[in-house]
């Protein structure tokens, strides 16, 4: 079991908020028109005027979009609910057994839709929680992920008159922890079934004016993609990085995941092997998207082999990384009170 280190142990107890991105309630069309409202209402999320870019959502997309969403979302459900949620829990929990909870209060949260995260923030609070780790679950720092919850925690906080104290974990894109956690997935995977002719990371897509204006979320890609051809060295297989899930008309940042897989075979690449470390936990966008659709269009074009790796989810490895990376930011952390 891991702690805190001495000096702030006979203190009060920290709170470890781990956020993610959030999910429908359900795979029905109403759950999913609730959670797209709110989740494409941020403007952080859709970087357009609220006066042009409400009309489309309200008319044209909460109409018509969720009930194309219903049999993909179904498609991934498990008994605990979707993928996203049944993970984020399981991490959850595993990272709160490794700390005594006298000392530390591990809860779980979503930026968008249950848990509620101001909710959630109130509830380590009423558990005697004065200092609050915040650990946004996305290891690539991005404006329309990370610094949203930011802004949102700014939000809850405003009618406080005595707030917590906090810290945040900006992003993990090259820590040691996690590339390793990440490596181990893949050679542990290689090790079972054989090594493929090339290895995709595909991460979720921006668009490309938001890279352009600063968003250092594709560079961020780029370092764990390289750490990763680095840990995993010795197998020479090539290791590239791809983006997924555009949205909209706007230029996204690329190669597309889709479109590169599309081009394989053509090269003489049939077997491929596809990762998602943009998402620490598996979700629509990585079982639906990639595991069932790439994998398709991939097949239609030529392949023979694809396989797809799963999220770090609640492994070990993973679990081992996570606790680390929070005991580190547990340092020398003084009481207020």
């Amino acid at each position: 079991m891991m702690s805190i280190p001495q000096s702030a142990s006979k203190q009060e107890t920290i709170g470890v908020l781990l956020i993610n991105l959030g999910t429908p309630a359900s795979y029905q069309a109403k759950d999913i028109r609730a959670y797209l409202n709110e989740f494409l209402s941020d403007p952080r999320v859709v970087e357009l005027p609220k006066l042009l870019w409400q009309p489309i959502l309200k008319g044209f997309v909460l109409p018509f979009r969720p009930r194309h969403l219903v049999e993909k979302y179904r498609l991934v459900w498990m008994q605990g609910g979707s993928p996203l949620w049944v993970y984020s829990q399981a991490q959850a929990q595993a990272l709160q057994a490794r700390f005594a909870p006298e000392q530390v209060i591990v809860e779980v949260a979503m930026r968008y839709g249950e848990p509620d995260l101001g909710k959630t923030l109130r509830r380590l609070q009423a558990q005697g929680c004065d200092r609050i780790l915040i650990v946004p679950m996305y290891p690539q720092y991005a404006g329309s992920t990370t610094a949203t919850i930011v802004d949102r925690i700014a939000d809850i906080l405003k009618p406080m008159r005595e707030q917590p104290d906090l810290r945040y974990i900006k992003c993990f894109a090259r820590h040691p922890g996690y590339i390793q956690a990440l490596a181990h997935k893949v050679s542990s995977f290689w090790q079972a079934h054989g090594t493929p002719q090339k290895l995709l990371l595909s991460f979720h897509g921006l668009p490309q004016r938001t890279v352009d204006e600063g968003d250092p979320y594709q560079k961020d890609c780029l370092s764990t993609t390289q750490q990763l051809r680095e840990a995993l060295s010795a197998y020479n297989v090539p290791i590239e990085a791809s983006f997924q899930s555009q949205f909209g008309k706007a230029k996204w940042i690329g190669p597309a995941t889709q479109a590169t897989l599309e081009s394989y075979p053509a090269q003489g690449i049939t077997s491929v092997d596809v990762m998602c470390p943009g998402f620490v936990a598996d979700c629509l966008e990585t079982l639906e998207e990639i595991q069932l659709g790439c994998a398709e269009a991939f097949h239609q074009h030529g392949g023979q082999q694809f396989r797809y790796i799963p999220c770090l989810n609640d492994d070990e490895v993973w679990i081992d990384a996570l606790g680390t990376m929070v005991s580190e930011q547990l340092q020398s952390w003084p009481s207020t009170k």
